[in-house]
């Protein structure tokens, strides 16, 4: 695998420590059993605190907002955008009527079918043009972009956005949202620095991207470092985030979530 598809490695692994904490906060025991599956050397993966339950807590974020949107739409589709080996689908157990489509790389598809059941498989990269043809689009869609955003360099993820809203009547996008901070400082976090990753395009206003020409509405930006679950992050890493908390600038550096509507 390339660098960048190397990190569904990190993401699984901290959501798989996270759920042997006894104040887990994603509970997802679904990467845990994976990790365990899996032939690889997580010990060379840097998890630090702040990766293990930042990674939980906006996991469960974007959770949220995709059950709230299945309730309301139970014929939906589901799109999880560079979906690695993340155990959404498990984790939130759409309705019946939903369609569930996990995007990936090719070789991380072929990975996924051999360790997590359920949902429209579609390997493609999301910089080609033509893989939404296998998508519906006659029905209300919850896009979700967890971590995707740093690795589309340029305007490439705006066409990807315009192209997702023209082919769905409505429905909504939700996303951590990196400030041009955040996505620049990626490359020397230890984890990613190991992977050999350089993080590359983030925003700071959150209506940025209602100017992207693809009919987006901010409809909530989450500050993760105010979310009544920082109260289960170990010390000192939650007296830090409470630090961070009392200032906006701060907490958009430390983490948010953006959920924007659509049609």
């Amino acid at each position: 695998m390339t660098p960048i598809q190397e990190t569904l490695f990190l993401t699984l692994y901290a959501r798989a420590l996270d759920s042997r904490e006894p104040n887990s906060i994603l509970h997802d025991t679904y990467s845990d059993n994976v990790v365990r599956q899996l032939d690889h050397d997580f010990g060379k993966i840097k998890a630090s605190p702040s990766v293990v339950f930042g990674t939980a807590l906006r996991g469960r974020k974007l959770d949220d907002a995709v059950r709230a949107f299945c309730t309301r739409h139970p014929d939906a589709v589901v799109l999880d955008l560079g979906c690695g080996l993340d155990t959404r689908m498990l984790r939130c157990t759409p309705p019946a009527g939903v369609d569930w489509y996990d995007i990936d790389y090719p070789e991380v598809i072929d990975l996924r079918k051999g360790l997590l059941p359920g949902g429209h498989p579609v390997a493609a990269d999301l910089t080609t043009a033509g893989w939404l043809d296998a998508v519906p689009g006659d029905r209300p869609a919850m896009i979700v972009a967890e971590g995707v955003l740093p690795f589309m360099p340029g305007q490439t993820f705006q066409a990807l956005t315009r192209s997702l809203t023209s082919h769905f009547p409505a429905g909504e996008l939700a996303l951590n949202g990196y400030t041009r901070f955040a996505a620049w400082s990626m490359r020397y976090h230890p984890a990613m620095k190991a992977l050999g990753v350089r993080g590359a395009a983030g925003f700071d206003d959150a209506r940025e991207p209602e100017r992207w020409g693809a009919g987006l509405t901010l409809a909530v930006e989450q500050l993760l470092t105010r979310a009544p679950e920082v109260a289960s992050f170990p010390q000192p890493l939650r007296a830090l985030t409470r630090l961070m908390a009392r200032s906006d600038g701060m907490s958009r550096q430390g983490g948010r979530i953006l959920r924007y509507r659509f049609g």
